[in-house]
């Protein structure tokens, strides 16, 4: 059984994303990414927190924008369309989720495609369900570095999603299908789960329920992802059993220290490429 080292594979990127950023620093272009976030949930301000260090860290300019969680969505899409014009700004993310009085699809509506770098937006979605090149929604892309870097292969594999998210069921179910993987992608109203989990050599859990996938539902030899980040009696854990599960597979990554880290590397590569798109 090996451990996916999402700290390793996420610092190896960063050092080629340090290199591309200074390579264009030379020729008088520095990178920029927007980061808006509205209100003083917590988990939020840690994910912005560590955007701006991972921006500081390639080379990146970063922008902050803090907002009070009462703010009317005209000041935000009127500070959304200032940023699609700004030409130091190579890339604009919203920081999700919103208050529930503003419509998280109308807002992304508003961020223009080349500068969409989270990869959330109809668009973007769009281009990944045609198959096209545009910015691929970060934490599943990273999951798919992980693959690239351990030399897992997905052609013919069955692979199983668990969760449906537009953040990262949905896009990695595409991903993997894209890589030639047969993919099932299940959920809340799935029947017999455990029946179509043990068929998976792919397994990726993104459900945010503490420890659910034990180890009688996973198949010998499988490679399991755990997206999951939950806090239990103030320690993290991921959505997956890792102490039992881990002596059934073949690959697994922990949580933390696994998928997490790769989620933010690629919003800067994202970053990186607006820049390389638009040369």
């Amino acid at each position: 059984m090996t451990i996916i080292d999402g700290k390793k594979v996420s610092k190896a990127v960063r050092e080629e994303l340090k290199l591309e950023a200074a390579t264009l620093k030379n020729k008088g272009i520095v990178a920029g990414l927007a980061v808006i976030i509205v209100g003083n949930d917590s988990g939020s301000k840690v994910y912005v927190k560590n955007k701006v260090l991972a921006c500081e860290e390639v080379g990146i300019k970063s922008f902050h924008y803090q907002f009070s969680e009462d703010i009317q969505k005209e000041e935000l899409i009127f500070l959304i369309k200032e940023l699609n014009s700004n030409q130091q700004v190579n890339g604009i993310l919203v920081q999700l989720p919103l208050p529930k009085h503003l419509s998280e699809r109308e807002i992304l509506s508003y961020i223009d495609p080349n500068k969409d770098v989270d990869g959330f937006s109809a668009y973007q979605m769009g281009k990944l369900v045609l198959g096209e090149s545009g910015f691929p929604c970060c934490t599943p892309s990273g999951i798919m570095e992980l693959f690239r870097h351990y030399n897992i292969n997905l052609e013919g594999k069955r692979a199983v999603v668990i969760g449906r998210s537009n953040i990262v069921g949905k896009p990695m179910a595409l991903m993997l299908t894209a890589a030639n993987a047969t993919v099932t992608v299940c959920h809340s109203k799935t029947v017999n789960l455990q029946q179509i989990t043990k068929e998976a050599d792919i397994l990726v859990v993104a459900i945010g329920r503490s420890r659910f996938v034990t180890a009688d539902m996973v198949k010998e030899g499988a490679v399991v992802i755990d997206v999951g980040m939950n806090r239990v009696d103030g320690k993290l854990c991921g959505d997956v059993d890792f102490e039992e599960v881990s002596k059934k597979c073949s690959f697994i990554t922990p949580v933390p220290g696994g998928v997490g880290p790769m989620t933010v590397t690629m919003l800067m590569k994202n970053t990186i490429g607006a820049i390389k798109r638009n040369e």
